[in-house]
């Protein structure tokens, strides 16, 4: 481990790439220590905890996947979740609407800015949304429970509505989300690892020292009580916590190999032997991004629902939207099943597959070259994107269900649960494999420089 690491800061360039990663998710958290002026933040939190009852509820979700900014009111509240909705969007536009895709085709680069423009405005738009849903429910609880608002900050009033507070709330939380939205951009170009994932990573891995504190304090260990948590619960947690790592990198990782073979070429007056080599194609081709798509698209609308309050047919819709629940459950897995092979549809493309196995002289067994060979990829693509759809949403599930059987803590259980580990586990893989392929490639460079210089 120790001459690995070694390894990785000897490259100049992958360690300032480190660094700057480092230095931007460390930036990003101390967002979630800067509540929005005007609030009060500890009895934000005391409110909070209030409201969630300590049963399975999507604010104890949303605060885990902001890094505890959610219950604290901060600038950075609403984390990055806009930005994956708006990109959620922009995939389904690009998928139904053909002239985006022939902007694309045409134009990659021009194409991916526009795209990247729309994402942006769309952030914008659903963040200032979300935003003012948030203030409206903010003032709700301060009517209930005053303390939360400063006063004077909502003495500034036109037509009844203090507009002073909407404004400050308003323009401080989008600018945080725009703000994490710039930051996961600039991991990704000019850092290592996927941006707006590794923000929603640290968000995870923040809430750590309090969820193992909630452990300690459940399992009672300075009384002769028996705690709410037992030591058997705690060790099936650690099994299933165990068994969802090796199972999310087995699915991650794991491939299905299609056969080829090369025809004979004659190349000059030298007759080239057919070779034989293999098309990897992944069990799970869209890795967590399923995950983190089916709960942002459960988040946003339960979120509201739960801000507009439980009177209101959409505050009954986000009841049924509670996590545990068995509607949300079943939309879950739905979801991941479909974001798993809506992402595989547009990532993978077995027309261009076969066009530059045809150029090559490739083919697989048994299979003609052209349309057969583009058909059996997608047909064999289709069959294993089902088997690693559902064995990635029972993964995400699993944990859930067992820990309302067990009568596990919320907090505990959404932590250790499959949503934030399947999301935490995929993250550390891909980024692993972006480290591993900088250090490849720089030993390939220093190959070939020494080969010049022996050629001279």
């Amino acid at each position: 481990m120790i001459t690995a690491l070694k390894r990785i800061f000897q490259v100049p360039e992958l360690r300032a790439k480190i660094f700057f990663t480092l230095a931007m998710l460390a930036v990003c958290r101390i967002g979630a220590f800067v509540p929005v002026p005007g609030i009060n933040s500890e009895a934000a939190v005391s409110i909070f905890k209030s409201a969630t009852g300590g049963g399975q509820n999507l604010f104890q979700l949303m605060d885990i996947f902001s890094g505890g900014a959610f219950a604290h009111m901060t600038v950075v509240a609403l984390g990055v979740m806009p930005y994956i909705s708006a990109s959620i969007i922009m995939q389904l536009l690009l998928a139904l609407v053909p002239s985006l895709q022939r902007d694309i085709r045409e134009s990659s680069d021009g194409g991916r800015r526009k795209l990247s423009k729309w994402t942006r405005t769309a952030t914008l738009v659903l963040a200032l949304f979300q935003s003012l849903i948030f203030a409206r429910y903010a003032l709700q609880i301060d009517a209930t429970t005053p303390g939360i608002i400063v006063e004077g900050l909502t003495s500034m009033t036109m037509l009844g509505v203090p507009v002073l507070f909407y404004f400050t709330f308003m323009i401080t939380m989008t600018t945080g989300t725009l703000f994490l939205m710039w930051i996961g951009e600039q991991i990704t170009e000019r850092g290592i690892g996927n941006g707006v994932s590794l923000v929603i990573t640290v968000g995870i891995l923040s809430s750590l020292p309090g969820t193992i504190g909630s452990i300690v304090k459940q399992l009672n260990l300075e009384s002769q009580e028996a705690g709410q948590l037992t030591f058997v619960s705690l060790a099936v947690l650690a099994v299933i916590f165990v068994g969802i790592i090796i199972g999310t990198i087995l699915i991650i990782q794991g491939q299905r190999k299609i056969p080829l073979q090369y025809a004979r070429r004659i190349i000059g007056r030298h007759e080239s032997q057919g070779g034989s080599a293999h098309i990897p194609l992944k069990i799970n081709y869209a890795g967590v991004i399923p995950v983190i798509f089916a709960s942002s698209m459960l988040m946003f609308p339960a979120t509201i629902g739960q801000f507009l309050g439980k009177n209101s047919w959409i505050g009954t819709f986000a009841n049924w939207l509670s996590p545990g629940s068995w509607f949300y459950t079943i939309a879950y897995v739905m979801l991941i099943i479909f974001f798993t092979y809506f992402w595989t549809a547009t990532q993978f493309k077995p027309d261009q597959i076969a066009s530059d196995m045809k150029k090559n002289g490739a083919f697989i067994p048994g299979i003609r070259q052209g349309k057969p060979t583009q058909d059996f990829l997608e047909f064999t693509m289709n069959r294993i994107t089902l088997a690693g759809a559902i064995f990635l949403a029972l993964i995400a599930i699993l944990p859930t269900i067992i820990g309302r059987l067990l009568s596990i803590d919320a907090r505990i259980s959404h932590f250790f649960g499959g949503t934030s580990l399947l999301i935490l586990v995929g993250v550390l893989l891909d980024t692993s494999k972006q480290i591993e392929s900088h250090l490849l490639m720089k030993r390939y460079d220093g190959f070939i420089k020494r080969g010049r210089l022996k050629g001279r």
